[in-house]
């Protein structure tokens, strides 16, 4: 079985990483247009329309329009950009979410892939909140640290200039585009408190979500909390639960793969905890999550392509 893919906006940086993903793989044929045709309206919407799998990697107002220039029922997409991560029609595209979630991924004509900070956040905080541990009312707070490619070209060529800020963080007005999605696909009442910031260090990401478990009520216990991770992650392929024993956490740890670790850090006396999340922003955080995407949607194995 072969399937055709066409990237739209494979020029950026998250389109160059899907190709490099699924370049040299005999079941899937890439649909290119050359650079005298990438912005002709015509030749867009006849690859749009010629594709099994549409896979947009554009600014949401773009992948907007992409996906209404399709005009059939047939092309199936999966959408990169921030634009449909709560649009009802459009299934989660983190297999990892719940149990049910690769067979909804399978099935569904259009998949919003997931952002890189919620990604991190959700495999931390959605098991808990459906196993009770963390209520669902509970005003959670997310602390998150990426590499600055993910803030897309212009804050690459920012920070490839001399002497680049090595610390930022942003959006204080607590504003960020993620929050609606991260609360949503966590299934909070409130939206969770974010606090992004950006290092000066090209891809990696470190997600972190401190919990005063003796403030919560029934309190949770440590043991309880990585039981209810380890259970969620059996099996996965993407998802490990590392050990806690480290005393240090490297925002490059799983930078350059596809993988994703959860990590349990806790003092019993206190009852404070932390949970702590490290992923490639461009990887399980954007481009990994978009080819283990296409590999569900077209019957493929989940790990196909991915650096795992």
């Amino acid at each position: 079985m072969t399937a055709t893919v066409f990237i739209d906006g494979a020029a950026g940086t998250t389109g160059l990483e899907i190709r490099e993903r699924l370049a040299g793989r005999p079941e899937i044929i890439l649909l290119t247009l050359d650079d005298s045709r990438r912005k002709d309206p015509a030749a867009r919407r006849e690859a749009l329309n010629d594709a099994d799998f549409v896979i947009l990697c554009l600014p949401d107002d773009a992948a907007r329009e992409a996906v209404s220039l399709i005009e059939n029922d047939r092309t199936r997409v999966i959408d990169a950009s921030t634009a449909h991560r709560t649009t009802e029609g459009w299934v989660y595209g983190m297999a990892e979410l719940e149990p049910a979630q690769p067979a909804l991924i399978a099935e569904a004509a259009r998949v919003a892939n997931p952002g890189c900070y919620p990604t991190g956040f959700l495999a931390l905080v959605r098991p808990l909140v459906r196993a009770g541990l963390i209520p669902h009312d509970w005003s959670v707070s997310v602390n998150a640290v990426s590499g600055f490619s993910g803030g897309g070209r212009s804050m690459i060529e920012e920070y490839q200039q001399p002497d680049p800020p090595a610390f930022r963080a942003y959006a204080m007005a607590l504003g960020h585009k993620h929050v609606a999605e991260m609360q949503r696909h966590a299934r909070l009442a409130v939206p969770p408190i974010f606090t992004p910031a950006v290092a000066n260090t090209y891809r990696g990401m470190v997600v972190e979500v401190p919990l005063p478990l003796h403030a919560m009520a029934p309190r949770p216990t440590l043991a309880a909390i990585e039981a209810a991770l380890q259970e969620a992650y059996r099996g996965s392929p993407v998802v490990r639960v590392g050990s806690a024993e480290a005393l240090t956490v490297s925002i490059e740890e799983n930078a350059g793969s596809d993988r994703l670790t959860v990590r349990v850090f806790g003092n019993a006396e206190t009852g404070q905890m932390r949970l702590v999340a490290t992923l490639d922003n461009l990887g399980k955080g954007a481009a990994g999550a978009a080819v283990q995407n296409l590999n569900i949607m077209a019957g493929f194995d989940p790990g196909a392509g991915l650096v795992l």
